[in-house]
């Protein structure tokens, strides 16, 4: 039998920082010890579901998981009846916890407190292992899973390294601290894949408020680089909470509004990159969205518009990816610009419009806080599928609202109904369900 291609879990000198906190690093080589001691605990089966609210927690039992050949299930919430729901799927999986983790399954492996440590051979794992299984967010129908080998997770977090040129510290380790779970992939592609295939050492919380966030920044020894969401840097910008200096700060799950973008460089006095991807994809391009609209594609990415979306083809991926963003590409450069979604497009009464657009000019309505608009599945008595909006507006009543919109767009493409509520069902990376979203209409 073939000896099995392996390569090493991990990038840099044993003594380089890992992780860390208000109480410290953790090196390496600690790291290594402590894996290799819960690797040799673990339960037998295929499947991990990996459940820890300590990112150090987390990063520990992937790399466990891995050594033992299991793959880590990362579902798109960590709600009990998601949890069922994806194990009845993978019923050879088992989940692991930590102590912070409020609602556990009943035979939850709790990872141990403090974690034990182990000496041995340097950890490496088989490059073409499924190493993760992402499931998409829901926002645009079911979760659908997407595997990932250990070999394309290296090639992406390559590229990633190549995209954040320039806010990584070139001399020594970049901590980093990220507000997104560690179970989203672009949680998973900047506070996980980086820290072991990169220089760079992460903090151990998930801060969601703006002061927790300048907290876990300010225990960062040299200026960190802050990794995001649109609306927790939102939330950061309207705070006005003081921050200490950043080598940067990087964004997605949502489009980042230029204008907030240009806010966020001001206040902080650094640069804001968004970066663009998938589920299915991982991140295939860049921007610096203060300045600019196109998106340059990082290193080995190329888009090929067609009629159904757009074909991403890169190096990581096995075979072309179809998404369904529409684009327009430069054909000299390869950069390109966004032009909404394929689900996105509405054509009513021979009209067209984007529920994208549609939403911001929600958003920039006075009094409005957060918003969406979005398409009902069912048809009414035309044949037709009519637009709904939820709003966040505590000034205002709904007939205001419309008034305002009625100003901005036709009024084929008016929300009908449009509902004022106290908030909007985001999930931990700022999403929105689309089965959240109806619930809530009807409610």
């Amino acid at each position: 039998m073939a000896n099995l291609p392996l390569v090493p879990l991990t990038h840099g000198e044993g003594v380089r920082a890992i992780a860390f906190d208000g109480a410290g690093a953790v090196d390496l080589d600690t790291f290594c010890r402590q894996v290799r001691a819960v690797a040799a605990m673990l339960p037998p089966g295929r499947h991990a579901i990996n459940l820890c609210e300590d990112r150090y927690r987390f990063l520990v039992a992937f790399c466990a998981a891995a050594v033992r050949g299991q793959t880590t299930l990362l579902p798109p919430s960590r709600a009990p009846a998601v949890i069922d729901q994806v194990r009845e799927q993978y019923p050879d999986s088992h989940c692991i916890g930590d102590d912070a983790l409020a609602l556990a399954p009943p035979d939850c492996f709790h990872l141990p407190q403090p974690l034990p440590e182990l000496d041995g051979a340097p950890l490496q794992i088989d490059t073409n292992a499924v190493v993760a299984i992402g499931f998409t967010s829901g926002s645009t129908g079911q979760p659908r899973p997407y595997a990932k080998t250990w070999a394309s997770f290296r090639t992406s977090t390559a590229q990633n390294l190549a995209a954040l040129d320039g806010l990584l510290n070139a001399a020594g380790v970049t901590h980093a601290v990220a507000t997104v779970p560690p179970q989203h992939m672009y949680g998973m592609e900047m506070s996980v894949l980086l820290p072991l295939l990169g220089t760079v050492a992460v903090h151990s919380s998930r801060p969601l408020f703006p002061a927790d966030v300048a907290r876990a920044l300010h225990d960062a020894p040299t200026p960190p680089l802050l990794v995001t969401t649109p609306v927790h840097l939102r939330a950061l910008v309207a705070e006005g909470i003081a921050l200490p200096p950043l080598a940067g700060i990087v964004s997605a799950t949502a489009p980042l509004p230029a204008e907030l973008a240009r806010a966020a460089e001001e206040r902080f006095g650094c640069q804001v990159r968004e970066v663009f991807g998938s589920t299915e994809t991982c991140v295939i391009a860049r921007r610096r969205t203060a300045r600019e609209t196109a998106w340059t594609p990082l290193p080995g990415v190329r888009l090929a518009p067609q009629p159904d979306g757009t074909a991403v083809h890169a190096a990581h991926l096995a075979e072309p990816v179809v998404l369904a963003d529409l684009v327009e590409v430069d054909p000299i450069d390869g950069r390109f610009e966004l032009r909404g979604r394929n689900a996105d497009m509405l054509e009513i009464a021979g009209k067209r419009a984007s529920l994208g657009d549609l939403t911001r000019k929600l958003l920039a309505v006075p009094g409005v806080v957060d918003g969406v608009v979005f398409q009902l599945d069912d048809a009414d008595a035309m044949g037709v599928r009519r637009i709904a909006a939820l709003v966040v507006a505590p000034g205002l009543d709904e007939a205001a609202i419309v008034s305002a919109l009625r100003q901005q767009i036709d009024p084929v493409f008016l929300p009908r109904p449009l509902r004022r509520v106290a908030a909007l069902p985001r999930n931990e990376t700022g999403k929105l369900p689309r089965d959240a979203l109806n619930a809530l209409l009807h409610d």
